[in-house]
């Protein structure tokens, strides 16, 4: 499988309810559009390892069979519309997007 990680930090706590709903009502059903997704797992954060401050607020894995299909995605209608949301995000939210792409590795869990 090969993944596009994507990493948002935290809205303005005034409009974290509107980016919220946003998110929900626009963002998310946008990506779930995209053509050749497998997977899409979206996760807000409440804190960070140990009880510490999350290094990013919400974060959205996009799965694919390959990079292929990813790439063959970035040229389409529903990749165009979910990018251009992300940028009315990040203006009228204030917040960041950092992404990032590879390809998933998956390890058994050792002995309980």
């Amino acid at each position: 499988m090969y993944k596009l990680i994507a990493c948002w930090s935290a809205p303005r706590p005034e409009d974290e309810d509107a980016f919220e709903q946003h998110y929900r009502d626009v963002h998310l059903p946008a990506a779930a559009a995209v053509p050749n997704l497998r997977r899409l797992v979206a996760t807000r954060t409440a804190s960070g390892l140990e009880g510490g401050e999350a290094s990013f607020y919400r974060v959205a894995e996009m799965v694919f069979d390959s990079q292929a299909d990813l790439e063959a995605s970035e040229h389409s209608e529903e990749w165009g519309a979910m990018r251009a949301d992300a940028g009315v995000m990040i203006e009228r939210f204030g917040v960041s997007l950092q992404v990032g792409l590879g390809e998933e590795t998956q390890a058994e869990p050792g002995p309980r």
